[in-house]
Formats: C-alpha cells, structure tokens, sequence
C-alpha cells in the first residue's frame, strides 16, 4: 500500500543573497563577465523574497535566490533562482528566463564548485582573488558554469540547495508528488497495456476494466497466443507485467517452470506478432547454462519451440526461429562464470544463435560524457567562456590549420557514440527483416534483458509495425516494451530509487562520485580551473546510470531522419518527451518496475505525461510542432526495411547541439521551413473559404436582387401597357366629349372640367335621354341655356399622358 504524500513545510520560505544596495544597482546595467567588480568584498545579506514570480509552475516554491551571478557559458549576468523543481536563471536585463541557464533538478547529472585562476600582471598575482565557479552537468548534453562574486556566500546557498534538492529524503518529496495529478490525470497504466495486448491477438474491439483486471477474466486468446495472468501478484517474475503473452499450448505450470532457467525469471514472452504470418518478435533474459555451459531445462526448450508455429503457406512446414543474442559473443561466454551465458543451437528446435556484439551500459555512459564533452569544447556556447572561437572573433576550429580541425573532428568519432547507435539499429533492422521477409521468429535477449534486448524488440516493432509511428502507438510501445517489461528508469536515467519493503517508508538512495572540469589546454586561454575536492561536489549518478532510453530515442531519430513521412511525430515531440522523461515532472517513468510503481501509487498521486503532450498538442490541432507535416500513412503502410548503407546515423541536431551550437541545431532545417510554409499555407486557405465565403453570400444577394428586378421591370411592363389602355380610352372619351360641343379642360390637380354652352334644342336627343336616366335631375328649360359642369378626377396613368 503506497504511503501518503508528505506535506512541505516552511510555505515556500525563499532565501535571497544579496550585496549592499549600491553595489546592486551597478550590477543592474552590467550584462558581462569581465565588467563585474570580482576585488569587490562586500558583506552576506539575508532576507525573504516577496517578490512573485509569474513563471513558476504550480506547488513550485522557490528556495534560494543569487544575485549579480554571471552564466560564463554566455557572458551575462543575471539572478539564479533554485526551487522545489529546477534551476532558473533570469537575465539581468531583460528579466526574461535564459534557456540555457535553466535546468530541472533531476535532469542534472552532477555539479562541483570550481576556482578559476585569473592570470594578472606579476605584481597583482597575490591581489588578483580567484573567481566563484559552480558547474552544472546536465543529461541533456549541456554542461554550464555560474560564476559568483567573491565573499558573498551565494555559492555556497546554492549548492547547499541544490544538494539538498537533488537529494530529497523520501519519495514524496519529488516535485511530481508534491504538484500531484492537477489536469494531467494519469488513466490506469494496466488498462492502457490490455488495449495493446487486445490489439497484437485481433481482440481490439474488446476494451479491458478493473474488474476485469481484478478477478483475472483478461485471459483472451486467438489461434495461437494466449494472455495469462500467471505473473498477475509478481510473484513469478517482479521485474516482468502483471499479464504476459504465451504460446496457447504452454499451460502455466510450464511457464512459471520455465521462468527459473532464466536470469531473474525474465523467460521467453512474446512482445509482438505480425497479423498475418503469425511470426512474433519474443524476448527473455540469458539462459542459466552454468558455466561448463551445459545445463538445459525440458520447459523452457518447450516454450522456446512453441514460438515456431506452423507456416500458413506452406502445409506443415514450421518457421524457422532466430536467437538473437544482443552481447559481443566473449561477453556472453564470461557471463558463464556466474551461471548466464547462451543457448546452443542445437537444443533449440530449427534455431539459429546470433551475436549482435552491442556493448553494455558502463561503454554507454562512458561514450555520452565523451560526446558531450566533445560538443561543450567545440561549441559556440562553451562552458568555460574562452573555447568558443566563434564568439572570439576571427579564430577557426583547431587554432587555424587544417590538421587541427581534422583532429578535432576526429575526436567525434572516438566518443563511439555514434558507432553504438549504429549498432543498435542494424541489429533492429536485421530482426525486422527476417520477421518481415522470411516470417521467421525472433528471440531476442542480452544479460537480463532490460536494456539492449528492449531497445531492439522495440526498435524493430517500430520499423515492422506501422501503428507504432503514430502518436497513440508510440505511448503503446513505450508502455508495453519499456515500462512493462521493466527497464530499471530509476537506475538507468539516475533518478531516486525506491528500496525498503514491508511497512518501511520507501527510501531514496543515490551514490557520489567527483564531478571534473575539462582540463584540455583549448579550455585554458587566460586561467586554469582547479577542483575544491571531494567534500564540495555534488552527489553522483550510481554506477547503474547509463543513457540507454535516450540512445533508443536516438535511434528512432535517425529513422525519423531516413523516413520523413512514415511517423505522425516530429523531432520537437522527441525532443520534448525526452526532457519531460528526464525533468522527473510527471511520474510515468519512476521506480524500475511496473510493481514498484504500483506499490507507490505513482499513476494516482502523479501527473500524467502523456496527458501533458496531448494537452500540448490539442493547444494548436494539426499546426503543433509536434505534428509531422511530412506524414503519409498510406506511403508507408507496411514495414520499414533499411539497407545496410542507409543506417549511417548523424547527430541528432535537434538535441545533441540545442545548448553547445543553439544556431546550427536549427539552421537549414527543412522540416522548420515546411513548418512556417505550411503554416502560411493554412492562413492563406482559410483566408481564402472567407473569401469564397463572402462571394457566395454576395452571389446570392444578387440572385435575389436580380430576382426582385425581374419582378419590378414585370409590374413596371404591366403598368405601362395599362397606362397605354387608359390614355387610348382617354382620347376616346375626350373626342365623344368635344363631338357634343362641350370644352374639356385638364387642371394641374388631375381634374378635369367639361362645359358646356350649347341650346338644348341642339343637344342630341339620345344625349338627353340618356343623361336624364343616368341622375334624373336635367330638365328642359326653353327659355335658357343649358350650363353642364362635369368634373372627372384623372387617374394617375391620364396625368402621365
């Protein structure tokens, strides 16, 4: 039962050191090294800060603050702030936080104070103080050096934090506890394994619960594999997860028997099965053949066979099987002194051994300090402030000649480390070829089968199985081969680790070794760096660190590089999960088990990575960096199979030369331009569907418009015909009028007058019959005129005649 999370004390009590007033503000406009006051003697200054920071992350509590600190690495001054999660340094200036500068805690790998000897005219030696380093080693491939003002004391507070930091007593104590799950809730990592496993057997319609996982009704099965739940308490294997992938016809008697002919019970599992030979991919630790290399186990021959199931195109026939042993062959025969070593052919059914020859973890670590030394040396960014030749000005690489450069470059290559990349993508692309091209099955394991056999069965599921270069695949894989199937993170990565059992409060340990300054004489153009010894450097990584999940992402980048269309992610998103995995931020990748992180609660009382990147990606859609503009899946619908010369692999510009050469690290790159290109592209289409828009509402205005004019021009037709009728029959009535002798007359009103003077006598007499019966009021008068006004009010249509 995991324990609670300790609360904090101290509510974020920050300790700041600083000089006296005057001295600061001078500190205020200087932004370089050499223009700091270092004879300046000016006396400790304690106090709490109550200045707030807006760039603090949630429960990030900030511990010691350092004035008129100088990052060496660039020449600016500037404060260095150490909280509960990560060093920050905040230019002087601009108060704007220096990338550089600013480290996760857990991502640095060790720090040491040094003194740098200035050299000064002899008479000065003995005034001329020694400067205040603290360099600062990061996994990340940086190495950065803060230089402090003399008898201030800064130094010491922030090594003091930072050891104290680093160095947390409990596991809870982590940022990723103590900031808790907030948005980023973690779904139940065993579901999220059933899903992928559901998928592998064609069972991917069926979606896993926690009821299912509790009562142990998960154990699905096709044709030939079945999911057991045989390791479901750990009991069998404690490095291995809890539902494991076997052949159908090994019961689990068999399997928990054969688990004991392995090194620390890691058997023979299968880890991915093509969907339609039937081939798989399996992996296991090294057999326990003692050391006359003769000692065989009956199940374990059984279980290995099983793997070689029947060709479907070919009626009896069984696929052959491949042992690939990822050691160099003498590695695998020493091994046999303590009761490991390698299967022999012929007491594995149709079998062929095979030696990888990729070194262990100590040559990995050895090669990645070596490159990174490398890159600090010949960087545009060096740690030293003096190295860097390109900010001095006229200086070329290797002093100016020719064979210097070569040599320099030369020292490239003997870091190896691009050798071991190559190595380990060769053997991934062997396996997929023979899974893909002869629907063969692969074996493949190392010596206990958590480090070089999961960055091969992972790397070649990578290139067989398109699903895995998705976004989703990829969170699968990383699950399934490297967290599930137990690959040590907290020893490998040098992250705490958890010991103790029972009802013992899990504790963290971590070993100490000396950090060192390079001392080559490129790194020595105006003083020498010494060491403090051993009482002032940081506690070191243990003697189980090694870079072997940043080697596999390494190597993915290098696909990546080969195949710009075949995956959904971009270099950016490797880039950003690999410093999210390294920051300790999230707790995915803690403790060195799927059981350990399960007896520490971790997934319910931490944040989620995965979470994050979605939530990152969601931000922006499609346009995110992390998105691939470059991906096609239908072009790469099937396996990845690089020849041999295509897996020549290069620096991974992106994250080796980010800190030493930040401008190389993005110039020229393609996938940068595309980017900003596609981006525009995107303004500009939906620029334009507002536009189309606009023009089809205006299209349909003048439809209607063209519409209500037909109509008009219709009404207005009509009116003028009748217009045309009424003044005919105006005329008409005009001429009958003036026939009788009577005057019409039209009025600007409309009215219209007729009169009449005329002897009745000669008015028609079928005139006056009429008109009498019309109104009955016209009398015959003998002795006067007749006078008749008629007045007739005109229509509109008579006006406009």
């Amino acid at each position: 039962m995991a324990a609670p999370p300790r609360k904090r004390s101290g509510g974020g009590r920050t300790t700041s050191l600083r000089g006296d007033t005057s001295e600061s503000d001078k500190l205020e406009s200087t932004t370089s090294w050499d223009a700091l006051e270092w004879t300046k003697i000016e006396p400790d200054s304690r106090y709490v800060s109550h200045v707030k920071f807006d760039f603090l992350l949630e429960a990030e509590q900030v511990i010691v603050e350092g004035y008129g600190v100088v990052l060496v690495n660039t020449d600016e001054a500037g404060t260095l702030i150490v909280t509960n999660f990560r060093l920050i340094f905040l230019s002087e200036g601009t108060r704007n936080i220096i990338a550089l500068g600013t480290i996760p805690l857990t991502t640095i790998e060790k720090f040491s104070k040094m003194v740098m000897k200035a050299q000064s005219a002899p008479r000065q030696f003995d005034k001329t103080p020694s400067r205040r380093l603290l360099q600062v080693i990061g996994k990340d491939m940086r190495i950065i050096v803060f230089g402090f003002r003399p008898k201030t004391k800064q130094r010491r507070a922030v090594f003091d934090a930072l050891l104290r930091c680093t160095k947390p007593a409990s596991l809870w104590d982590l940022y990723a506890f103590t900031s808790g799950p907030s948005k980023f809730k973690n779904s139940n990592p065993k579901e999220r394994l059933l899903i992928e496993y559901f998928r592998l057997l064609g069972e991917g319609s069926f979606r896993p619960s926690m009821s299912m996982i509790e009562n142990g009704s998960f154990t699905f099965s096709n044709d030939l594999w079945r999911i057991s739940s045989i390791n479901s308490n750990y009991a069998m294997c404690q490095s291995y997860p809890f539902a494991l992938i076997v052949p159908k016809g090994i019961s689990d008697e068999e399997v928990l028997q054969a688990s004991t002919f392995r090194a620390r019970c890691r058997l023979p599992v299968v880890s991915w099965c093509h969907p339609r030979s039937g081939a798989v991919l399996a992996r296991s630790s090294q057999p326990l053949v003692g050391l006359m290399m003769n000692m065989r186990s009956n199940t374990d021959e059984k279980l290995v066979a099983a793997l070689c199931t029947q060709l479907a195109s070919v009626r009896g026939a069984r696929r052959k099987l491949y042992i690939a042993d990822a050691r160099p062959r003498k590695n695998a025969l020493a091994n046999g002194a303590m009761g490991g070593g390698s299967e022999s052919s012929s007491n594995y059914f149709q079998s062929e051994i095979v030696f990888f020859g990729i070194d262990n973890i100590h040559a990995m670590r050895d090669s990645l300090a070596r490159l990174r030394d490398y890159l600090d040396t010949y960087g545009a960014t060096s740690s030293d402030g003096m190295s860097s030749f390109l900010r001095h000005g006229g200086w070329t690489w290797g002093g100016g000649n020719l064979s210097s450069m070569s040599a320099s470059v030369s020292t490239l290559g003997d870091s190896g480390w691009l050798i071991h990349v190559q190595n380990v993508l060769a053997g991934s692309a062997w396996i997929a070829a023979r899974v893909a091209l002869e629907s063969a099955s692969v074996l493949v394991h190392c010596s206990d089968g958590w480090d070089r056999t999961t960055q091969l069965v992972s790397l070649a599921s990578l290139l067989l199985d398109p699903y895995y270069r998705t976004f989703t695949g990829f969170q699968a894989l990383v699950e399934k081969d490297w967290l599930g199937f137990g690959h040590p993170f907290s020893d490998r990565i040098g992250m705490p680790t958890v010991s103790g059992s029972g009802n013992v409060p899990y504790e963290l340990t971590r070993q100490t070794s000396t950090g060192s300054f390079s001392t080559s004489p490129m790194r020595q153009p105006s003083g020498s760096f010494t060491s403090q010894g051993p009482s002032s450097t940081h506690a070191q990584t243990s003697n189980n660190y090694s870079p072997i999940f940043m080697q596999w992402i390494d190597c993915v980048s290098q696909l990546l590089r080969m195949y710009p269309s075949a995956f959904e992610f971009s270099m950016v998103f490797l880039v950003d999960f690999l410093d999210c995995l390294l920051s300790c931020r999230f707790g995915n990748f803690f403790c060195n088990s799927e059981k350990e992180r399960q007896e520490c609660g971790v997934s319910e009382a931490c944040g989620c990575l995965w979470a994050y990147l979605a939530d990152l990606r969601a931000s922006e859609g499609s346009s995110h960096v992390h998105y691939n503009f470059f991906y096609d899946p239908v072009k790469h619908a099937d396996a990845l199979l690089p020849p041999a010369a295509a897996l020549a692999p290069t620096l991974w510009p992106q994250f080796h030369l980010r800190w030493a050469c930040p401008s190389e690290a993005q110039a020229g790159e393609l996938e940068a331009q595309f980017r900003k290109m596609a981006v525009k592209f995107s303004e500009l289409q939906k620029a334009k569907e507002v536009a189309e828009r606009k023009a089809k509402e205006i299209t349909t205005t003048m439809e209607s418009l063209s519409a209500e004019l037909r109509n008009e021009k219709q009404l207005s037709s009509l009116a003028m015909n009748q217009a045309k009728r009424a003044s005919k029959e105006n005329e008409a009535i005009k001429r009958a009028v003036q026939s009788l002798g009577c005057n019409v007359h039209f009025s600007t009103t409309g009215d219209c007058t007729v009169g009449i003077e005329s002897n009745p006598t000669e008015i028609p007499q079928k005139f006056i019959n009429s008109s009498s019966k019309r109104d009955g009021t016209l009398q015959n008068d003998e002795k006067s005129d007749l006078s008749v006004s008629i007045t007739v009010a005109r229509c509109w249509l008579c006006t406009a005649q």
